[in-house]
């Protein structure tokens, strides 16, 4: 996710991923292919967008430009993550933890090794769950205490 927005990564890279016309999955290892490194100033899905549709009137590569805007989702991720001080490793989660190079862009940035999970599309929703059962818990045990006096 971004600290500006709420629109999370993964609907910027589908978006670039689609103008490009590249398979949401592969377009981690076909921006890998990118011969140069291309700045993407937007911060908002929908500007990346516009930026991307300028490049690509500009005739520049498309691995390039989505090598662009993985390393600038990557950026922005290594940023809030040094917030947070990782001292030894991280864990990705998430849908983008998914894609090849913004795991290898990451880790490169932070200096450090990234783990990314089985299926960790899913941890969000996983993490959901357990909360909400926690709760459930909490709120029947406290209303069976008012039950029982």
């Amino acid at each position: 996710m971004n600290d500006k927005c709420a629109a999370g990564t993964g609907k910027f890279i589908e978006i670039a991923a689609s103008r490009l016309g590249v398979s949401l999955e592969e377009f981690g290892k076909f921006c890998m292919k990118a011969d140069k490194k291309i700045q993407i100033s937007s911060m908002c899905a929908v500007f990346t967008e516009s930026e991307v549709i300028s490049l690509i009137a500009k005739k520049e590569r498309p691995e390039n430009i989505g090598y662009g805007v993985i390393d600038s989702i990557a950026e922005r991720l290594v940023g809030m993550a040094k917030n947070l001080h990782p001292e030894e490793r991280v864990v990705f989660s998430g849908g983008g933890a998914l894609n090849p190079l913004l795991v290898k862009l990451v880790s490169e940035k932070l200096g450090m090794e990234v783990s990314v999970p089985e299926q960790p599309q899913l941890l969000g929703a996983l993490g959901a769950a357990l909360s909400g059962l926690e709760a459930t818990k909490k709120s029947s045990l406290s209303y069976f205490k008012y039950l029982s006096g």
